[in-house]
């Protein structure tokens, strides 16, 4: 899609108000210039960054219920996606955002998108293994393989939660390899940006 689709798209089909759309150009904007001296997304995607990374990272809002004391934890979240295409859309200042970054030059750039958009979330630039995470739901984008993900998140947290994590064509297969160590329920979803893309939706129950 392009630019102008992948915005008619946010805002019939995902409910993105005007001003929402209007952060997102912002961000966008602010992305492609720092990324001209730092490696926030790949080179070869800035052309398709709408949909390449905008939209994919909006896909997963219609599995997130945005209610009061709320909060979503976005793993190595990178240039802030998903987690701060969530926060842009998100419209209750009640939700709380987290995106942990191990890099202190993508987290100053989380913080500076933060600061500009005038958005509520919270920047954790620490390792993911060394935090203890309070979150309904855990996000993830081109961060580590599924077994893993689910390891982090069942030993360090608090509570039981969902996971949301957008996969390439192996998703099946990361989810065949997690399950012979870890037991889940799942739902995998078909990716609206790539016809071999996956979301993976698991619910962890910390009393199991």
């Amino acid at each position: 899609m392009d630019e102008k689709s992948v915005k008619n798209y946010l805002i019939q089909r995902l409910n993105f108000s005007s001003e929402s759309i209007k952060l997102l150009n912002i961000y966008v904007e602010n992305l492609l210039k720092y990324n001209k001296k730092f490696n926030l997304i790949g080179k070869s995607t800035e052309s398709n960054i709408w949909s390449r990374h905008i939209l994919d990272s909006a896909q997963i809002i219609p599995f997130i219920e945005f209610n009061n004391n709320t909060s979503i934890a976005d793993f190595g979240s990178g240039a802030g996606l998903p987690g701060m295409v969530v926060a842009i859309f998100n419209q209750n200042p009640f939700f709380h955002v987290k995106l942990y970054e191990k890099s202190p030059l993508k987290a100053n750039f989380l913080r500076k998108m933060g600061i500009l958009l005038n958005i509520k979330i919270d920047v954790i630039n620490k390792d993911i293994n060394e935090c203890v995470i309070s979150a309904e739901y855990i996000v993830s984008r081109a961060f580590k393989k599924l077994y893993k993900i689910i390891q982090i998140s069942r030993e360090n947290t608090k509570e039981s939660h969902k996971v949301i994590i957008l996969k390439g064509k192996n998703a099946q297969l990361e989810i065949n390899n997690a399950s012979k160590g870890h037991t889940f329920k799942y739902k995998l979803k078909n990716s609206i940006t790539d016809m071999e893309s996956k979301i993976i939706i698991l619910d962890i129950n910390k009393s199991e």
